[in-house]
C-alpha cells in the first residue's frame, strides 16, 4: 500500500471498502491490523512527539479523519478522495464482524457507556458476536488481558483517548488473539447515545469541525491546528 505523507506522518489513502477488503485478507491470513484516525491536530503536536508519530506510522492503516488532511491531499495531487472518520470506521467493522461472525471486544469508557453502547450495538446488528467487555477503569491489567485471551475475539475496540489507546494496543496485542485494533476515542458515547454527531449535512461537506465548535467554543484552541497544519501543507517545498 503506498501511503501519503504530511510532516512526517503517514496517511493511507484507501476508502471504507477498501479498508474492510483489506481487512478481510488480512484476519483470513491469520495477520494482525491496527488502525489510527489521523487528523490536522495529531500531525502538529507528532511534530513535538516522537511517541505519537511512531505510533501513527506504525500503526496498518492511518485513517483521514479530518477534513485538513482531505485538503491537503487535494492541495499536493494526492489520493485522498474522502474522509475516513473513526465513529463510522467502528461502524463499518461492526457490520463486517456480524457478516463475517467476528467475535468483538469492547474495552473502555464508563461502565454504563460501554454496556449502553453494545445494547444498541446489538440492536442495530442482531448477528454481532460479542466476546465481552471491559470498563476503562481496570486495575488489574493481567487479569483484563487473561479476560481477552480467553474470549477468542477477532476484532477489539480500544476507547481509552489518544493516544493512551494507541499505546496500549501496541504494548499488548502480540499476547492477544485479537486480528483487528480499533483505538476508537469517545465513539462509544456515540454509540451510547450520549454524545450527538453533527447533523448529516455538515459530516457531509467536512463541516462537522465547525458544528462541533459552534456547539463548544471550548474547542477553539483546539481548532487552530487546522490553518496551521494548512499553511505548513501549503509553504512546505
Amino acid at each position: 500500500m503506498t501511503k501519503e505523507e504530511y510532516m512526517g506522518v503517514q496517511v493511507s489513502p484507501l476508502s471504507y471498502e477498501e479498508i474492510t477488503q483489506q481487512l478481510k485478507q488480512r484476519v483470513a491470513q491469520g495477520e494482525q491490523s491496527t488502525i489510527i484516525a489521523v487528523n490536522p491536530e495529531k500531525i502538529m503536536k507528532s511534530q513535538t512527539d516522537e511517541t505519537l508519530r511512531d505510533l501513527i506510522n506504525g500503526s496498518t492503516f492511518q485513517i483521514p479523519d479530518g477534513v485538513g488532511v482531505l485538503l491537503a491531499s487535494r492541495l499536493k495531487g494526492g489520493d485522498i478522495n474522502s474522509r475516513v472518520t473513526g465513529v463510522d470506521m467502528m461502524d463499518r467493522l461492526l457490520q463486517l464482524s456480524a457478516d463475517e461472525g467476528y467475535r468483538v471486544f469492547f474495552y473502555g469508557a464508563k461502565e454504563e457507556v460501554v454496556t449502553k453502547a453494545i445494547e444498541n450495538i446489538q440492536q442495530k446488528y442482531p448477528a454481532i458476536q460479542v466476546a465481552g467487555y471491559e470498563n476503562g477503569y481496570a486495575q488489574d491489567q493481567e487479569a483484563l488481558i487473561q479476560k481477552i485471551q480467553d474470549s477468542n475475539a477477532d476484532v477489539m475496540f480500544v476507547a481509552l483517548g489518544s493516544p493512551k489507546q494507541e499505546l496500549w494496543i501496541r504494548e499488548n496485542k502480540e499476547r492477544l488473539p485479537v486480528k483487528v485494533f480499533q483505538g476508537v476515542g469517545g465513539s462509544f458515547d456515540v454509540f451510547a447515545g450520549h454524545v450527538k454527531r453533527a447533523p448529516a449535512p455538515f459530516r457531509k461537506v467536512g463541516m462537522e469541525w465547525f458544528y462541533r465548535l459552534a456547539t463548544d467554543p471550548k474547542r477553539f484552541k483546539r481548532q487552530l491546528a487546522l490553518p496551521k497544519f494548512l499553511w505548513r501543507v501549503i509553504t512546505k517545498k
